[in-house]
């Protein structure tokens, strides 16, 4: 029986079908396994292609055709997802000054790369393409900004603008050394190449948007076909710049920015990015470890002085470039030290361009081998930095800035002008969230919107639908005869949709609500979710703030609230005013902790309590107490664990962001939100980057309140 199954389990480890198998575990496994070693994931990638690949067990080529395949969709998906991510939006709010650090920072590091080239005898043709690779950045630690609440700090948006200019200049730099190398260039034919690519890129960069624009608007919402259509287009402009003489990057990174204002923020643009998260980038990076020759590491190890100067000069001439940017814009430390932790890792665009030059052999082992480890070093460094200087640059933050705050403003005397909205179907849970949304639409002289949702079938007479209608009524009456106790205007909605979370996003958006209240379940199993696809969804698509609640008690019980404050900048407003509302309800006193490093000196302590203080002052005036405590710890969330022990209630603010994977609340709120046994309440506020609609009320107390947009 053994010797009959030799032969065919010997063919089917040669099938292509095993490789890709093979791979989907290596996905699936490595990179969670190196985010709890608190390692990038792409990191573990990387080592998994050097484990299974020629150096170790040799299991997967990189010669193989199905690798090669692989390894150029996710080059070329690596390179549409970095033009997809720039905003051309904040570009456009700071154009001059983008293109002018650009320059700097794109310049500056070329003649660093080269010097290095020529130092070590590589010659013209390969120095100046290690130049290129030192020039660009990748967007790495810009999350970060997101949570802190500084994106639209000038120093950032010149930072996300100058990306446009470094990515393209590296990426046409690579093409001219490509096509030197390929022999036979003269100045012709340069002059040709450049001409060419000017008008390919006007192609791309106009008429894609034009003809994308005309697509999308005659699909209507037909997500699958505009999914293909982005697909085809990234692919097609990659062949197209194949055929007229440059790399397919160059045109992948040309789609992205074609297609970005296209797809915007929409599902499709999710889509797009979860498939290249999940499948074509992971796949991109194992292929760069099966390509790290490890004899190479080991002369480099023997002759370290190449890889520490690749990485030294990157640094430096990155610093350079932001204390020019410093010197002629006028920017504050923090603001400096942010744009360099923005500008210095090396992802994207310097890995794929070092494949392409390593394959056609401008570049050694070596020097490719450098690169990874830049790579490596930029992508810990970077985000560390950014951590730093955006706290900095948050609390520099001023609180007159021109948006105004429409969550929760100082009570009018126009009834029924406040509305919060609560989805009701658990009668354990039902009660306590009713309670919650009366008391805070009763201060604020509106109402609230008990929403039962009957799931949609396809025969309006199925007897699924039926029960589903009389379990919903049953609940709105119960939430009637709840609200009568606590003297809420109560408005009950019965809906028929297909989709909970969608009924909830798109009532809401109908009532002009202020606030969704949701219950948050308790988990059961190490290792459950803490919220489900409905929270997901409602928490990203919501117009208004969406509280999460899991109460252990009565809302009325509440005497003794905490708000950890992680930076005291005004992003944190709304959710202080939350607390505020509930606290004058239940007379109830605050207290706002803010947990720093032992090591802070004490002049920053004190310009922390002041900073804390401002923002308290911020607040209109209420019928409750707030304290401010600092506490030194190393480690936030046990403390935040320990004090909150003392309290009945802790009040979190979500750092709402969409990733590939899906929703994250931030490193810091999902591990409390597992530790914290009383309870809890977690404020996501709509999305950063949409308008902030003006109050709708009157009266001289409406224009006090004032907040800034808040990163996710």
């Amino acid at each position: 029986m053994i010797l009959f199954l030799v032969e065919p389990v010997s063919e089917t480890l040669q099938e292509p079908i095993t490789t890709f198998v093979l791979l989907l575990a290596i996905v699936l496994v490595t990179p969670p396994l190196f985010e709890r070693l608190k390692l990038p994931g792409l990191v573990g990638l990387l080592v998994a292609g050097v484990l299974f690949g020629g150096s170790g067990l040799g299991w997967l080529s990189a010669d193989t055709e199905t690798m090669k395949l692989f390894s150029e969709i996710g080059k070329i998906y690596l390179m549409f997802v970095a033009g997809l991510e720039i905003d051309l939006v904040l570009f456009q709010k700071t154009r001059n000054r983008s293109m002018g650090f650009g320059f700097m920072t794109f310049a500056i590091p070329l003649i660093g790369g080269i010097a290095v080239g020529l130092l070590f005898d590589f010659g013209w043709l390969a120095a100046v393409l290690i130049g290129s690779l030192l020039a660009s950045h990748t967007l790495l630690a810009y999350p970060i900004v997101q949570r802190l609440g500084v994106v639209n700090d000038e120093a950032v948006t010149v930072t996300v603008g100058a990306t446009i200019f470094t990515d393209i200049g590296s990426l046409l730099v690579l093409a001219i050394c490509l096509g030197i190398s390929q022999g036979d260039f003269s100045a012709v034919k340069l002059l040709t190449l450049l001409g060419s690519l000017g008008l390919y890129a006007i192609a791309v960069l106009w008429g894609l948007k034009q003809l994308g624009q005309v697509f999308f608007q005659r699909t209507g919402k037909d997500e699958g076909n505009q999914f293909l259509f982005v697909m085809l287009s990234v692919f097609l402009c990659a062949l197209v710049a194949q055929l007229i003489g440059v790399e397919n990057i160059i045109g992948a990174f040309l789609a992205g920015l074609a297609i970005n204002s296209v797809v915007g923020d929409g599902p499709v643009k999710e889509k797009t990015e979860f498939m290249g998260s999940v499948l074509f980038i992971p796949l991109f990076f194992v292929n760069m470890g099966l390509l790290l020759d490890l004899k190479a590491f080991e002369s480099i190890l023997s002759f370290v002085e190449l890889p520490l100067l690749i990485v030294g000069v990157l640094l430096l001439t990155k610093l350079m470039a932001t204390l020019g940017a410093r010197q002629l814009f006028g920017y504050s430390w923090p603001q400096t030290w942010t744009m360099w932790s923005l500008s210095i890792p090396q992802v994207a665009a310097t890995l794929a361009a070092a494949l392409v030059g390593y394959e056609a052999e401008i570049i050694n082992s070596q020097v490719f081998n450098s690169v990874i480890l830049l790579m490596l070093v930029t992508a810990i460094l970077g985000p560390l930095v950014t951590a730093s200087a955006a706290k900095r640059l948050a609390v520099q933050e001023t609180f007159d800035q021109e948006e105004l705050l429409d969550w929760l403003p100082p009570p009018t005397d126009i009834p029924e002008s406040f509305a919060v909205v609560v989805p009701i179907y658990n009668p354990k849970t039902e009660r306590s969230l009713i309670e919650l949304a009366a008391a805070v639409a009763r201060y604020e002289n509106g109402r609230v919107i008990p929403l039962a949702i009957a799931l949609a079938q396809p025969q309006m007479d199925s007897p699924q639908l039926a029960r589903a209608l009389a379990h919903s009524r049953q609940r709105l009456e119960a939430a009637q005869a709840i609200s009568e106790e606590f003297e809420a205007t109560l408005e009950p909605k019965l809906r028929i949709e297909y989709n909970v979370a969608q009924a909830v996003c798109h009532v809401s958006r109908e009532e002009n609500a202020n606030l969704i209240v949701l219950g948050m379940g308790r988990q059961t199993r190490l290792g459950a979710r803490l919220f489900n696809n409905i929270h997901d969804r409602v928490l990203w698509a919501a117009h208004c703030p969406v509280v999460v609640a899991r109460l252990t008690d009565s809302p009325a019980s509440l005497k003794t609230i905490l708000v950890p404050i992680e930076n005291p900048s005004p992003v944190a407003l709304r959710t202080l005013r939350f607390a505020q509302v509930l606290a004058s309800v239940n007379q109830a006193t605050i207290t706002l902790l803010h947990v720093h490093s032992p090591r802070t000196s004490n002049i920053h302590q004190a310009r922390l309590q002041k900073q804390l203080e401002t923002l308290v002052d911020r607040l209109p005036a209420a019928d409750c107490t707030i304290e401010i405590q600092l506490l030194a710890r190393d480690n936030v969330v046990l403390a935040i664990t320990k004090v909150a022990q003392s309290y009945d209630l802790v009040v979190l603010r979500s750092q709402r962001r969409r990733v590939g994977n899906g929703l994250t609340i931030g490193q810091s709120t999902t591990p409390l939100l597992q530790r914290l046994t009383s309870s809890v309440i977690l404020i996501g506020e709509p999305h950063p980057q949409r308008v902030l609609r003006p109050i709708r009320r009157s009266g001289p107390l409406a224009e006090t309140v004032k907040a800034l947009q808040q990163s996710t």
